[in-house]
């Protein structure tokens, strides 16, 4: 039995595009979301500049600067999330577990800016870790291969039905110059 490709690719194409057409639409949504993020502070804040280049405050005095915002429901270290040092703008960005970023200026511990940060979220949606891991990779993980599949099959039947129509046109040509000659 022979394999009709193209037909086989279009079936694909078809349900290929069917099984992955929610993720992939949250993939490229999320995508452009993380891509603006920094034109856009609603997304991530904006990093502001705190004085000096070498940080000065102890581990201590940030976890107390930290327990003094609210919003960001810090008690200890185990609410902290992650810290991101940037000496060069002389700030210490503390991300709490709910999503709030306080920036404190490493020199005198002021806090510079309080803001929730939404773009941990958005990529959390992006990766699909956000329904949980298994999500992640049963339902991501396979329409990313799917993704590629029709990719491959879609530069095939691209190339293929270049080739057929280039050889029509040769074959006509040439009909024509035959014709031509004939007569």
């Amino acid at each position: 039995m022979r394999i009709n490709w193209k037909k086989f690719n279009r079936e694909v194409h078809f349900w290929g595009a069917s099984l992955c057409a929610v993720p992939l639409m949250i993939v490229i949504i999320t995508g452009l979301l993380l891509i603006v993020r920094k034109d856009f502070h609603w997304i991530q804040p904006a990093t502001m500049n705190g004085t000096g280049n070498i940080p000065k405050i102890t581990f201590e005095r940030i976890i107390d600067t930290a327990k003094t915002v609210k919003e960001a429901d810090i008690q200890n270290w185990s609410d902290v999330d992650r810290l991101d040092v940037r000496p060069n703008k002389g700030i210490i960005k503390i991300r709490s577990k709910n999503r709030w970023e306080i920036q404190i200026d490493h020199q005198t511990s002021e806090i510079l800016q309080t803001s929730y940060r939404r773009s941990g979220l958005i990529e959390s949606l992006h990766d699909g870790t956000f329904w949980g891991r298994s999500v992640s990779y049963f339902i991501f993980l396979p329409s990313a291969i799917i993704l590629l599949i029709l990719l491959v099959t879609g530069i095939y039947l691209f190339i293929t039905t270049y080739i057929s129509k280039s050889n029509i046109k040769k074959k006509k040509k040439m009909l024509n110059i035959n014709n031509n000659e004939k007569t």
